[in-house]
């Protein structure tokens, strides 16, 4: 036996060089492992493409979101293209191969998702439908409109969970709440929360008179709709900035722009006839608990059929009165995940929980961070970059 293994051999052979091909390609397959690595467990960029979520967040924001603080989520479709979430950026193809699947895993983090944290998310109507372009309006106006696939931006795709697309909105009420809103105001748990100073609603706003310096007010941040009346305007604005807008003289009125009580908008979850809700007046709604468990009838089934049937993966029928979960009839049914509702910001220019329910916890990508950079579009050539902006946390 050697009993001096830790001497080097002088009879060996001398390793061969690497050549400088071999040097390269050792070193862009280590950084491509690497970075997928980090990406997938650690940190991972992310871009604001609507405006749901301002003032809190903007268009051309680029943020760090986190996948350590919830636990990161172990891929459901491992093989795929590194850095390519769904589509080959020039191909347009698929990035990924959905062959193989895995089960929802995820791992230790470190909390909990909390009330308005913001977090990033996998678009949970993902499973019927895509649009072309990622707006928030133009996906309300399709949900009123009723399109039908038939549409040119307008189609119907299915894509695995974690290959959908990203969604940022506020945590409104997590796992086991119960959520209403009363004309515009939510209530959690019996405790009304008010929208943040960094979150926007829409204002009636009528002048004494038509000769009016819009450029003031849109210095001020507000950003503002003309009307039929010269002299009447939609702002859309934070309460903040809304308070002092009330000191102004050129001042009449402002009127919060809500839709009424009773009024039934069928765009608005969980479309169901029998519940005149909107997306200022909806509730009560009990957000499902991993381990809460409810009971089937005709109140409580338009609110939980579909996170039974899609997202927790059950067949389920109605045969005359009674309810069949996987072929067997059931009076009750108990969750095997947490589920949460989120809201943007930007009240009423968001798609969220009001218009397609529940995100349960498997669609859950991060917790957003902070703004690392930030681009306005709108702004000079020397002005692109907010530099206001630039490493700011979020809350």
């Amino acid at each position: 036996m050697n009993w001096k293994f830790w001497q080097k051999n002088k009879n060996a052979e001398p390793k061969k060089k690497k050549s400088k091909t071999r040097e390269w390609t050792d070193a862009i397959i280590f950084a491509v492992i690497a970075a997928t690595v980090i990406r997938v467990f650690f940190i991972e960029a992310y871009t604001i493409p609507s405006g749901s979520m301002e003032r809190s967040l903007l268009i051309g924001d680029f943020l760090f979101v986190s996948k350590v603080n919830y636990g990161a989520r172990v891929p459901m479709t491992p093989v795929a293209f590194p850095f390519a979430h769904h589509t080959m950026p020039i191909t347009g193809t698929k990035a990924y191969y959905d062959g193989v699947q895995w089960k929802y895993r995820r791992l230790p983090g470190l909390q909990d998702i909390k009330r308005n944290d913001v977090v990033v998310f996998n678009f949970p109507e993902g499973d019927t439908v895509a649009l072309e372009e990622q707006d928030d309006n133009y996906y309300l106006m399709v949900k009123r409109m009723g399109w039908q696939q038939t549409n040119a931006n307008y189609t119907i795709v299915s894509r695995p969970v974690d290959k959908r697309e990203n969604y940022i909105k506020r945590c409104i009420a997590i796992a086991g709440d119960t959520i209403s809103m009363d004309a515009g105001l939510v209530t959690v748990n019996g405790k009304q929360v008010p929208l943040k100073d960094t979150g926007w609603f829409s204002y009636g706003v009528e002048f004494k008179t038509a000769d009016v310096n819009m450029k003031l007010f849109t210095d001020m941040g507000f950003n503002i709709a003309t009307s039929n009346n010269p002299a009447l305007f939609q702002f859309d604005g934070t309460p903040a900035m809304i308070a002092e807008l009330k000191k102004s003289d050129y001042i009449k009125s402002i009127t919060p722009l809500i839709s009424p009580k009773g009024y039934d908008d069928q765009s608005v979850f969980p479309r169901d006839p029998n519940r005149k809700w909107n997306i200022d007046n909806f509730g009560e709604i009990i957000v499902p608990k991993k381990g809460w468990t409810v009971k089937l009838d005709s109140a409580t089934m338009p609110l939980y059929e579909r996170s039974i049937r899609i997202y927790e993966g059950n067949k389920l029928e109605k045969v005359g009165n009674d309810w069949l979960i996987n072929g067997k009839i059931a009076n009750t049914y108990t969750f095997k995940m947490n589920y949460y509702w989120m809201m943007g910001d930007n009240r009423h220019n968001s798609a969220d929980s009001r218009i397609w329910g529940f995100v349960p916890e498997d669609h859950i990508v991060g917790k957003a961070l902070f703004v690392w950079m930030s681009f306005d579009s709108e702004g000079s050539w020397f002005n692109k970059i907010r530099w206001n902006r630039l490493f700011r946390g979020i809350n």
